[in-house]
């Protein structure tokens, strides 16, 4: 199935499109799994029933988490909508409402006890996600072009809805990041002197050929081995793997002892903000350096701290009894 040409015209079209080698690799999962389920047979054969009965076998049989039916959804929609041209309209299938569930969140103290337990390199990455909100992915593709010393930000490049966004960058972690970056710059150096370099977006090795001996263009988390790029084919060095940073905090959070808490690396995001809401800052400004969308994903914090919106006390504070 993975040589298959029909599959391989779906993955050059979503290259074409600019899709993220992640929703590239998870859209063709769900794209193969449907044909699976449907006895192999061409999607352009199928209807929006099929296409129902797939996603009603994932919720019913399967029983897989509501975002993985949403996931499995989009992949199937960019298929006929998108590629195939062959809009299947209203499936008439409803997949449950999830529940709101309140974020966890670590005290400043939980973070410094989980920062102490890492090594330089990995208490780095996790003094990112809880200094600037950012997701893993978004820490581990990082390059020195993204860092800005004179004024204190990151610049998160595609981002999650493939946009820009310009956040925090504590004064506490520049010597770290410089530190960080010459054990970078010694890794693109001895790579340069082989012909090879960080990896590159699409075509950009063909516009500036020479762009890989740039430093502006190494990764700050650059990964410990070469790997072949998927578009190119050349010989390159990728960014650090995000499971790299989930083992590492696994080991902290046991040897800090707060295994009581289901902690992973969005628990830095989302202590990120819970802890700018504590502080006053207006939702709007927090939901820009977060990213989202739409307000509403940014209030579910304000929930977490117990109050509606930030800053409000109940009205039995003004009183003395």
């Amino acid at each position: 199935m993975g040589k298959s040409p029909f599959l391989n015209s779906i993955r050059q079209d979503m290259r074409t499109r600019g899709y993220s080698i992640r929703t590239e690799k998870t859209y063709l999962y769900w794209i193969k799994f449907f044909i699976r389920f449907h006895g192999r047979q061409h999607p352009t054969t199928l209807s929006a029933e099929h296409v129902s009965a797939f996603l009603n076998h994932l919720a019913n049989n399967r029983n897989v988490a509501i975002n993985t039916q949403k996931t499995a959804l989009n992949a199937l929609a960019f298929l006929y909508n998108q590629f195939l041209k062959q809009p299947f309209g209203d499936l008439g299938f409803k997949h449950a409402k999830q529940g709101r569930r309140l974020p966890i969140v670590l005290d400043t103290n939980e973070v410094g006890q989980i920062l102490s337990k890492l090594n330089e390199r990995d208490r780095l990455i996790f003094s990112i996600l809880y200094g600037s909100g950012l997701r893993i992915s978004e820490c581990m593709r990082l390059r020195f072009m993204d860092v800005n010393f004179s004024n204190g930000s990151l610049t998160v490049r595609n981002g999650k809805g493939n946009k820009d966004r310009v956040t925090l960058l504590s004064s506490q972690l520049f010597e770290p990041i410089k530190k960080q970056m010459r054990s970078s710059l010694a890794i693109q150096s001895q790579d340069n002197l082989k012909g090879y370099g960080p990896s590159l977006p699409h075509a950009l090795n063909k516009k500036y050929p020479s762009a890989y001996r740039q430093s502006d263009w190494m990764f700050l988390f650059p990964s410990t081995t070469l790997c072949t790029h998927p578009y190119t084919g050349m010989i390159c060095r990728h960014h650090l793997h995000d499971s790299v940073a989930r083992k590492s905090l696994k080991q902290a959070v046991a040897a800090a002892r707060l295994s009581d808490k289901r902690i992973g690396t969005h628990t830095f995001r989302h202590s990120f903000a819970t802890e700018l809401l504590k502080a006053g800052r207006d939702i709007r400004t927090v939901q820009e350096l977060l990213g989202h969308k739409d307000v509403s994903t940014t209030q579910i914090y304000t929930h977490v701290l117990g109050q509606h919106f930030a800053g409000t006390a109940s009205p039995l504070e003004s009183l003395r009894l």
